[in-house]
Formats: C-alpha cells, sequence, structure tokens
C-alpha cells in the first residue's frame, strides 16, 4: 500500500485488524489493482449471468455443490441443504449444525413466500434467577462464550423441515458431498483460514480466564498443535462426517433425541452446563409470516422477531422520505441522513425486538409510513444525535453465513446459518465435530425487558435472510452477514440499487459504513449517549468523513466489519438470473 499524499494530522493508529485514519484532510491510496473497463471503478467482477439456476454462497466449493444437486434434479431448496451443511464444515468461523437457521423460500407453485425460524430456545430448568446466582449479582451480561452462552442448536431440524416442505431429494444424498469432503479434506480459503488465526489468541485466552470451562475439544478440532490451518493447508474433520452420517441415516431425530442428543447432554452435565437431554428432544422449530415495507415499487421482505429483520424495514421507510437519488451518493447529507435513520431504528431494535412467545412485538405499527414519519422528523441534518430515546409505536394507535439459490423453475430460497458471534461459544460436545453456538449471550438480564433471560425463551436474534418482490414476482433473494450490521447493510443494498442505479454485484461491492455503540437488545441500561460511531470503508472519500466530524459524528476508517454479501436478482423481463458475491469473503456465484 503507498499513501501518496497527506498533510498534517495524520494519524494512524492499528487496532486489532483494523487501520484509523483521523483528522484527514486527503489521503490518496494505490492499492496495485488493475482497472475495470466497465460497469463501476469499485465493483471487483462482473455479476454471474445463467438462464437455469444460480448459487451463490461464501465458499466456491458450497457453490459448486449446491449446482451438482440442481443439475442432479434437485430443487432450490434441496441445494440450500446441501450447500449450508457444506458451509458448516469449511466455514466453522462462521455456521455450523451447533446453530440456528433462517430462511424466505419463494414457492412458484403457490405463488407465495414463506418464512422458517429454525433457532433454539434457552434451557427449561433454570430460570433467570437461578442463571443471575450463578453469574453473581455483580454481572451485567451473560457471558459471551462457554456454557452460559449455549441455547439448543436449531439448524438441523430447520433442514428437516424446508425438506420435509419443499425439498424433492432425501437428507443422505444432500449431506453425502460433505461427508466425502470431511474425510478427505478440502484446502483452507483465505478469509475463512484467516478468521481462524485471529481466534487462536482469543480463544485460548478465554479459556484461561475460565469463560469457556472445556477448551480441549475445541482446540483439537480447529487449532491442532496451536494453530489455524493457513490458506491452502488440507483440513478434515472425520468427526463430524460421522455425525452427519447418523443424520443421514436416521434424520434429525438422530441429533435431538438419538445418540447425538445423548453426547450433547452428557457432554454439557460434565461441564455444569444447564443444557439436557430433554432440551433438546423438546426442540422445535417454526413456520413464519415475512413481514414486507413496499419501498419506491418494491416490496423489501423481512422475518419478524425474535430476529432483527423489520429493522431494515424501518430503516427504509425513513429513508424513503429523502431524495436520495437528487442527494447523490458523494453527498455527506446522504451519509448522515442514512447513519441517523440507524440510529433511530437501533433504539426501537433494543426496546422492542423479543421472541414472540413471550412477548407481543408491535411489529405492524413499527414497520408502518406513519411511524416512520414521526420518527424521520427527529434528525437534524446539521447535527448528529448523542442520545435518543426509544420511540412509542403504540401511539399510532391512539461473526453467520448466508446463501441464496434459485432453480429453473423459479424456486428462490434466501438462507442464513449461524454459530454467532466469532467460532461459538468454544465448547466441542465430545467426537462430535462442531461447536455449540453462543446466541444465549443475547439474553439480557433486566427481568422488566422483552428480551430478558427465561427458560424455553429464544433469544434476540442477528441473522436476517431477505427477500424482494416486485408486483408480486420474485426480484431478488438476499442477505449480508455479519451481527448488528445486517439491517445496515440490508437498506443500503436496496438503496444502491433503487436510489443509485447499481447492479447486484455492484451493489455489494460499494463501501459501506457501518453505525456502532447504539443501545444493544442485552443490556439495556446503558444507552448511547455518545452518538456512537461510524464506521466506514476507504471507498468513502475524506472529503465525507470530515463533513460528517464537523456535524459532530464520530467517524474512523477501518478495515472491518462490513459484513459478507451474496445475492440472486432475477430479471423482470427476461428471467434471467443474475448471481454476486463480494470481495470481502471467499465466495463465489456459478449459474448455468
Amino acid at each position: 500500500m503507498k499513501i501518496s499524499k497527506f498533510l498534517l494530522g495524520l494519524a494512524i493508529i492499528v487496532a486489532g485488524q483494523s487501520v484509523v485514519f483521523a483528522q484527514v484532510k486527503e489521503i490518496n491510496i494505490n492499492k496495485g489493482g488493475g482497472d475495470r473497463i466497465y460497469g463501476k471503478p469499485w465493483a471487483t467482477r462482473s455479476a454471474v449471468l445463467a438462464t437455469n439456476a444460480m448459487a451463490a454462497t461464501s465458499h466456491p466449493l458450497s457453490s459448486q455443490i449446491a449446482i451438482d444437486v440442481l443439475k442432479s434434479g434437485g430443487n432450490a431448496v434441496d441445494a440450500a441443504i446441501a450447500a449450508n451443511a457444506a458451509l458448516g464444515l469449511m466455514e466453522p468461523t462462521g455456521n455450523g449444525i451447533g446453530g440456528d437457521l433462517f430462511a424466505i423460500i419463494w414457492d412458484p407453485k403457490t405463488e407465495q413466500l414463506y418464512g422458517l425460524n429454525a433457532s433454539g430456545r434457552s434451557s427449561m430448568s433454570q430460570t433467570l434467577a437461578e442463571l443471575q446466582d450463578k453469574l453473581g449479582e455483580d454481572t451485567k451480561h451473560v457471558p459471551g462464550f462457554g456454557m452460559y452462552s449455549v441455547t439448543v442448536p436449531g439448524a438441523v431440524d430447520g433442514w428437516d423441515m424446508l425438506l420435509k416442505r419443499f425439498g424433492t431429494k432425501d437428507m443422505a444424498e444432500l449431506l453425502a458431498p460433505t461427508i466425502k469432503y470431511a474425510r478427505d479434506g478440502f484446502p483452507m480459503t483465505q478469509v475463512i483460514g484467516g478468521d481462524m488465526e485471529r481466534n487462536v489468541t482469543s480463544y485460548g485466552r478465554r479459556h484461561e480466564r475460565g469463560v469457556i470451562e472445556e477448551y480441549d475439544n475445541f482446540k483439537n478440532l480447529y487449532f491442532k498443535g496451536g494453530k489455524a490451518p493457513a490458506e491452502g493447508e488440507i483440513f478434515k474433520n472425520p468427526d463430524l462426517a460421522d455425525t452427519l452420517e447418523l443424520i443421514a441415516r436416521e434424520g434429525r431425530d438422530a441429533f435431538y433425541k438419538g445418540d447425538i442428543a445423548r453426547t450433547m447432554a452428557t457432554y454439557m452435565e460434565r461441564i455444569g452446563g444447564p443444557l439436557t437431554y430433554e432440551d433438546f428432544a423438546a426442540h422445535t422449530s417454526n413456520w413464519v409470516e415475512p413481514v414486507s415495507t413496499n419501498y419506491r415499487g418494491l416490496d423489501v421482505w423481512e422475518l419478524p422477531p425474535n430476529g432483527q429483520g423489520i429493522a431494515a424495514l424501518m430503516i427504509l421507510n425513513i429513508m424513503e422520505g429523502f431524495d436520495l437519488k437528487a442527494m447523490g451518493r458523494d453527498n455527506p447529507d446522504y451519509w448522515h441522513t442514512f447513519v441517523e435513520a440507524s440510529k433511530l431504528v437501533y433504539e426501537d431494535r433494543a426496546r422492542f425486538y423479543a421472541d414472540p412467545d413471550f412477548y407481543d412485538n408491535p411489529v405492524e405499527k413499527l414497520i408502518s409510513k406513519e411511524y416512520a414519519d414521526e420518527r424521520r422528523a427527529l434528525i437534524d441534518m446539521d447535527k448528529a444525535a448523542l442520545k435518543i430515546e426509544h420511540g412509542d409505536p403504540k401511539l399510532l394507535e391512539g461473526d453467520t453465513i448466508y446463501l441464496a439459490v434459485a432453480d429453473e423453475n423459479g424456486m428462490m430460497i434466501s438462507l442464513i446459518q449461524s454459530n454467532y458471534s466469532q467460532m461459538g461459544s468454544g465448547l466441542v460436545p465430545d467426537g462430535l465435530g462442531f461447536a455449540f453456538q453462543n446466541r444465549g449471550s443475547s439474553f439480557s438480564l433486566d427481568p422488566d425487558h422483552p428480551n430478558a433471560y427465561a427458560p424455553n425463551k429464544r433469544p434476540f436474534h442477528t441473522i436476517i435472510p431477505a427477500f424482494v418482490t416486485k408486483d408480486g414476482k420474485p426480484w431478488m433473494s438476499f442477505g449480508l452477514m455479519g451481527g448488528a450490521i445486517q439491517p445496515q447493510g440490508h437498506a443500503q443494498i436496496i438503496v444502491d440499487m433503487v436510489d443509485f442505479g447499481m447492479t447486484v454485484q455492484e451493489a455489494g461491492d460499494a463501501a459501506r459504513f457501518f453505525h456502532v455503540g447504539s443501545t444493544d437488545p442485552s443490556d439495556n441500561k446503558e444507552f448511547m449517549e455518545d452518538g456512537g460511531t461510524i464506521l466506514i470503508e476507504r471507498g468513502v472519500s475524506v472529503a465525507i468523513a470530515e463533513e460528517l466530524r464537523k456535524r459532530g459524528h464520530q467517524v474512523r476508517y477501518t478495515t472491518g466489519p462490513f459484513g459478507g454479501y451474496e445475492a440472486i436478482y432475477r430479471d423482470p423481463e427476461t428471467g434471467v438470473y443474475w448471481g454476486a458475491t463480494e470481495m470481502r469473503k471467499d465466495g463465489t456465484a456459478i449459474g448455468y
């Protein structure tokens, strides 16, 4: 990297993997890259075009597995399950069968969208008072790692429900490619290998501090010899192959009621964890109705809480009230407006999103245009808000993987699956080859909050699949993994395509912002007081960054995290599929 021109006041601060540029007046960076002749100059590649089918995932081998399933006669759901299984092996930094799953499916037979919530719950036998007693009265948060962060994994049951309702192949055939790769090995890719290397030290330190109660299984599975597999190194996971073979033979009950469930329960008992065999055996997923808002003629669809999907709809509703096209993407007004809208929505996110079995989420009011009008009026175009109160919608009455697959019959699926933060809890049940998720760390310990921990309850969830229709027909299946950035990222993709005319690939490669520091759904006693911080990529000009600072924003250039995006757009006129991935991940789109 060559910094060719800068003025006095440049400070470069290295923080972890991030490079921060503060008080910069002008900076030109020669990245040593070539020039694109067509399309936007920042786009890393052209979109992949095909007429029959398309798969876009965060790992090339996973995308190829999906295409193989499609070419063998399987449909989009079959291919998505097979691809997801492969990602659990090949991208353990983001997902696995120890985690949860959400999906939105377009069924061409009924011409309807279907939503699936395959997220797991807390232990049925542990109360909030008991959890607080174990953690200590001074503890403000559920630990981010270790046994108290674990909830029942929902992914395998999600596969089963998808397959029974929409699939055409049997589970054994869909899991066979991953089982083979798990036994024979596969070469580690750059981004995933880098992420694993980052985690070697952090997980070891958490174990040393007693946060992760049992660490040998995790270390021996992922960090043999005390190091992560490097790019190009062959990685094998025969334990996971055995586990998947059992699921292939005996179905989802092997995981929730059979030998796998008994092994997970025995492991939890050995380390003192709260989950029991009864918790695994009782798990159920459920079909849910997707919800939508219309943004300039497009219906954008998300799933309702316990996930955060409706935050994207709320942001879009607020942004629709501004003439963004006239502003232009290089205008500081655009960036200021988007950030302020996100801050408004995230305060509501922290207050109102929770398991609907325990709390009556006011979804209809939160995503209404009237509520957006009320919240939009709070934006000051000249000044960043430092503190924001959540709204009252009732007054109107008085770290994750993502994949998209589309098939020749027009079925499309938007699927997201995760172990949550980093590589999950740090706990690997004996001999099973996968880590438990740490999704339970998203619970609040405030007994008066809708997201408060309770027995047999789903925590607030960050992972959200998305879908777009136009005039009642499928327009795009897309997602942007990456924790709290996801609603902001979803809204940025839609705005880039609709208001700024980008293609599905260009929208994914365009520079993003990520506002951090809003009130968190897991900690509702520490509110945003300083306006938070805008993280931006180097594609955002220094002039914009400086203008945002003048308006009171804290702005920081950083290399991440800005999520990982895949999408499949279907041309309404020709029916051609446009597949897109981005440079921030190892993935690829493949079509035929």
